[in-house]
């Protein structure tokens, strides 16, 4: 029974962005480890801003800096 755990920082994540995740995660463990998708576990936490730290600061701080985790062209 896999059980994968995804946490991403509380920007706004939407209904639809976490069930593409879900469904892509399934997938994908489907697909590579030859596993039932009916017994693969998702859970998606949020974690806030303030509470996840990288490089030594808070995010919440880093996006006051203009400082994001939008991919770059």
């Amino acid at each position: 029974m896999p059980y994968v755990q995804i946490e991403v920082t509380h920007e706004g994540v939407t209904r639809q962005q976490k069930q593409e995740l879900i469904a892509g995660v399934t997938q994908l463990i489907t697909d590579v480890l030859d596993k039932d998708p009916h017994l693969t576990h998702v859970v998606i936490r949020e974690v806030e801003l303030d509470d996840w730290g990288y490089a030594g600061e808070q995010v919440s701080v880093l996006r006051e800096k203009g400082i994001t985790a939008t991919r770059k062209q």
